[in-house]
């Protein structure tokens, strides 16, 4: 099951634990449970403080318990953690065993701090790359603090579960039986959510930060460079964000920034992440920006945040990116996570052998459409415009597919449901009027994005598409305020543009700095 690459990297990592630790298996005679038996006895080869009781008896079968020797309780894996999962099950292991996680002390102490009955359930898929992240959140907060359980569920081997709890989306977590969140989920933004006294404690702390030379608003590749160019210069920088990486997070394959042959979004985030705490810049995260202050007689411009907290710089570097456009018909908010998803490379493998439709003929959703069709039993795709507007090379490859049907100017008018769950999608037919159903169980959509600038309307200038106006420099209308990256007017959303446009927009920061009348 593993080869012998990976089983010496295991081995490796193995050879961490300082204290010893036992897998607690209750087995079945499926293959998945043979797969389980199989992979634990290699685990247990492999170090001399691993050892296996194959005498669970938990319901769940095939599951097994990473738990410390002379313990039962644990983290409980059902189904195999393999696929982009097999990193939790190893960090799992390790911090059972007493390796240290990469963790700031604080929020380790805040998961010690949660006082309750918590027992969680966390759904995923082996090609989710959200999963992981609310994976590992979950068990570090189940090693940590004896009152929270979690359990990960790997939803192909327990099919009957998934159809029952009708989940349609990954990772899907449960809380003491009920839906508790979907998505993509940091440990901090779970913590804040069962500590919702968290959130205002923090906001306190915030505004009482000395004044930044550079504040960065954004941690996507636009404020990871911005971020990076201006802490070089050896002036205080600050960002406040939601997630460090922005959507990069969400995209899966990464092969066209310069110099990186391949990568994937979430590791590509994380690299962000490393070089700006490299640079000692001062992240604040879980933060979403609410309001924008223009500078008074301070000569400080005010961020407040949807927290609020208010953070002060005599800079501000707006690189708040863009989210998935909604497709805005009756059914989308009603069916989300109930059929209607925005991610095929997490949730496509819950639909497998299903009827999907994808929304969009540019790349992403043509993409979209050929990744479903080698596991859905049918894509249907649905374009406004009279032709597809993906890449000739991507049309080709769709156009080869057996079960891909294909609808051009055509128009989405709804997303319909039985109530429960998405059942199917009606169309109009834009040169005939006609309208037209399809019965199927998934719809994705993927029509483009809409920049994060609401909370900026009537302060800064936007175009009608609600992007931030900025000239060759990066400057907005506001002074001391630059923008850079998906939410401004500079053309073309490519990661490694957002970047060149960060770094752009941190040296314009830093020349506006020292032109001041008391300079840096």
């Amino acid at each position: 099951m593993l080869d012998d690459t990976l089983k010496a990297q295991l081995q490796q990592y193995l050879g961490l634990l300082r204290q010893p630790i036992t897998l607690i298996a209750s087995l079945d005679d499926s293959e998945t449970g043979v797969d389980m038996k199989s992979l634990l006895e290699t685990i247990v080869s492999l170090s001399d403080k691993v050892t296996l009781d194959t005498s669970g008896t938990d319901a769940r079968k095939p599951s097994f318990v990473v738990a410390r020797a002379g313990e039962t309780l644990g983290v409980r894996f059902a189904g195999l953690p393999l696929g982009h999962e097999f990193t939790s099950l190893v960090l799992v292991l390790l911090w059972t065993g007493g390796h240290p996680p990469k963790v700031e002390q604080d929020v380790i102490d805040s998961i010690k701090a949660l006082d309750g009955d918590f027992n969680f359930e966390v759904y995923m898929s082996l090609s989710c790359h959200n999963c992981p992240d609310v994976v590992q959140a979950l068990s570090l907060m189940a090693i940590f603090n004896p009152k929270v359980k979690t359990v990960v569920i790997e939803g192909g081997a327990f099919q009957k579960e998934v159809q029952e709890r009708q989940i349609m989306a990954v990772p899907m977590v449960f809380l003491n039986g009920e839906v508790f969140a979907s998505g993509r989920m940091s440990v901090e933004e779970i913590v804040a959510k069962l500590d919702t006294a968290a959130s205002s404690r923090e906001a306190a702390k915030l505004s009482a930060k000395e004044a930044f030379d550079v504040l960065v608003v954004g941690g996507g590749p636009a404020g990871a460079a911005a971020a990076v160019y201006a802490a070089r210069k050896g002036i205080r920088v600050g960002v406040a964000a939601e997630r460090m990486g922005g959507q990069t997070n969400d995209t899966m394959a990464i092969e066209n920034y310069i110099s990186v042959l391949e990568t994937d979004g979430p590791k590509f985030s994380a690299a962000l992440e490393a070089q700006v705490r490299h640079y000692g810049v001062d992240i604040m995260g879980l933060q979403r920006a609410a309001q924008l202050v223009p500078a008074g007689a301070d000569g400080l411009v005010q961020i407040q945040t949807e927290s609020g907290a208010t953070l002060k710089a005599k800079t501000v570097i707006l690189s708040t990116g863009a989210r998935w456009r909604n497709v805005n018909v009756p059914g989308e908010a009603e069916y989300k996570n109930k059929g209607v998803a925005y991610c095929p490379h997490c949730d496509g493998p819950l639909f497998k052998g299903k009827r999907t439709a994808v929304i969009g003929g540019g790349n992403s959703g043509i993409e979209a459409a050929i990744d479903l069709a080698g596991i859905v039993e049918h894509v249907t795709v649905i374009e406004f415009a009279e032709h597809l507007k993906a890449d000739a090379v991507l049309v080709a490859k769709l156009n080869s597919l057996p079960n891909v049907t294909v609808h051009t100017n055509a128009q989405t008018t709804e997303i319909t449901g039985d109530g429960s769950k998405v059942n199917g999608i009606r169309y109009r037919d834009r040169a005939t009027g006609a309208e037209h159903h399809v019965a199927l169980e998934g719809v994705f959509v993927q029509i483009g994005l809409v920049p994060n600038t609401e909370w900026l309307k009537g302060t800064v200038e936007l175009s009608k598409f609600g992007e931030i106006v900025v000239d060759a420099k990066g400057h907005t209308n506001v002074a001391g305020v630059f923008a850079a990256g998906d939410c401004t007017t500079v053309p073309y959303k490519q990661i490694v543009i957002a970047a060149g446009e960060g770094a752009k927009a941190a040296l314009s920061a830093f020349d506006h700095l020292i032109r001041l009348p008391q300079a840096v």
